[in-house]
C-alpha cells in the first residue's frame, strides 16, 4: 500500500472515486502478504498488485463494480485446476481481499492518512471486513488522534485501543470483536493495517560501494543516511537523490543516533580507525543487520580488536562480515545487490540458496512489512 499512496492521494484530492482492494488474509504460499493493495482509478488506471499478476484481472473487474455500486465486497481467491490460470493463484495459496470505494465524502480520513505516511508519522487504519457492522467502514488511529467510525461507539473504542497497540509494534492483521466491541466475541472481523515510519539504513563510508548500497537501500524502502568523516568525499553529489549525507566521525554520529530492531547498518569505510570504534558502538545497540566490508583477513583483525575492547562472543556473532552474499560480485552495483540480498534473506529467514535447490513454499505466509 505504502508505495501507491502518493498517487491515491492525488486521486482523492482531485475528487476522483477509486476502488481499493486490500489483502486482509492469506494462507499457504502467496506472492503478497496482508496489506498489499491494488487500486483502480479514473480512466481505469491500475496501481499496485495483490498477487503478482495471478488474479489482477478479476480484481480489476471487481473494483470497477464496487466503484459503480459503492458497496464494499470481500472476495477470496485460491488455486483450483479449473480456473488456476483465469482467476486463481497458481502458486497454490489463498488470499482474501476487502474491496471498497474511496471518496472524500465516504472516507474523510484517507487524505490525512496519506499525508501522515508521507511525513513518516505512525498511523493505523482499521476497516470492517465481515459482521454486523458496515463493511468497508474505516477508522484511522494516530498516537494522539482518531478519525472516522466503524458504526458503533463501543467498537470504535475497542479497535482504537488495539490499533494503538498494533501501531507500537508496526503490525498488520485481523482482530475479532462483538458488535459493540466485546473482547470475547468474534461477530465482527476488522483488518488493522499499521503504517510505521520507514526503517532506517545507515551507510558509513563515502566510496562508490557506499553510494550503490545507499541507492538500493532507498529502492527497498529504507530511509537512508550516509556518513563519513571526510568532507571532500561526503557530498550529496556522490549519492542518489533523497539520501541524507552527514559529515562526522562514524562512531560519534552513531552514538547520537537512535536505532531500533528494524535498523540496517552497513559499514563500508574499510579503515580500522573508523571501523573498530564504529563496530564497538553498533554491536552493542539494537539493529536488524550489521554488516562490514573487508577481506577475511581484515575481518579477523577487526574481530580480534573488538574482543580486546570487551565485546562478547554473542555481540560479535551479530556481525555479518565480509558483508553480503556470495554472488561473485565485482562492481559497486553488483556488491550492492549482494548486500541487499543478505539483508532481505535475514529479514525473512531466507537461506540465500538458489530456489532450484530448495523445496517447500516459495512465499511462506507471514506478516507484511510496513
Amino acid at each position: 500500500m505504502r508505495e501507491i499512496l502518493p498517487a491515491l492521494h492525488r486521486w482523492y484530492t482531485a475528487g476522483s472515486p477509486f476502488g481499493l482492494a486490500t489483502v486482509v488474509a492469506v494462507s499457504r504460499s502467496t506472492p503478497r502478504g496482508p496489506g498489499a493493495a491494488m487500486a483502480v482509478g479514473p480512466g481505469d488506471e491500475v496501481l499496485g498488485s495483490v498477487s503478482g499478476g495471478c488474479v489482477e484481472g478479476a480484481v480489476f473487474e471487481l473494483a470497477q463494480e464496487v466503484v459503480e455500486s459503492g458497496e464494499a465486497r470481500v472476495a477470496t481467491f485460491g488455486y483450483s485446476d479449473e480456473d488456476a490460470f483465469a482467476v486463481g493463484l497458481t502458486c497454490g495459496g489463498e488470499i482474501t481481499l476487502l474491496v471498497r470505494r474511496v471518496t472524500a465524502r465516504e472516507d474523510v480520513s484517507f487524505g490525512k492518512v496519506a499525508e501522515s505516511v508521507a511525513a513518516g508519522r505512525p498511523v493505523t487504519v482499521a476497516s470492517v471486513v465481515e459482521g454486523p457492522a458496515p463493511r468497508g467502514a474505516s477508522i484511522a488511529v494516530w498516537p494522539d488522534a482518531v478519525s472516522g467510525s466503524l458504526g458503533s461507539t463501543g467498537l470504535d473504542a475497542a479497535v482504537t485501543a488495539d490499533a494503538r497497540g498494533e501501531l507500537a509494534l508496526g503490525a498488520t492483521g485481523q482482530r475479532h470483536y462483538g458488535p459493540h466491541g466485546e473482547r470475547r466475541e468474534d461477530a465482527v472481523t476488522v483488518f488493522l493495517q499499521s503504517f510505521a515510519p520507514p526503517p532506517r539504513m545507515l551507510v558509513f563510508g563515502a566510496i562508490d560501494y557506499a553510494a550503490a548500497v545507499a541507492g538500493i537501500g532507498a529502492f527497498l524502502g529504507y530511509r537512508v543516511t550516509a556518513c563519513d568523516a571526510r568532507p571532500v568525499f561526503a557530498t550529496p553529489k556522490r549519492f542518489p537523490e533523497g539520501v541524507e549525507v552527514v559529515v562526522d566521525w562514524p562512531h560519534r554520529y552513531l552514538r547520537g543516533t537512535a536505532t531500533d530492531e528494524r535498523t540496517v547498518i552497513c559499514i563500508l569505510t574499510h579503515d580500522p580507525k573508523f571501523d573498530v570504534p564504529l563496530l564497538e558502538e553498533a554491536l552493542r545497540r539494537p539493529a536488524a543487520y550489521i554488516g562490514a566490508m573487508g577481506s577475511r583477513r581484515t575481518h579477523d583483525d577487526r574481530a580480534k580488536q573488538l574482543a580486546e575492547a570487551g565485546l562478547t562472543a554473542a555481540e560479535l556473532a551479530r556481525l555479518r562480515s565480509p558483508i553480503g552474499l556470495d554472488l561473485g560480485a565485482r562492481t559497486p552495483e553488483e556488491v550492492a545487490v549482494s548486500v541487499a540480498a543478505e539483508i532481505v534473506a535475514l529479514r525473512w529467514g531466507g537461506s540465500g540458496a538458489p530456489l532450484t535447490a530448495t523445496a517447500g513454499a516459495i512465499h511462506p505466509a507471514g506478516p507484511a512489512p510496513q
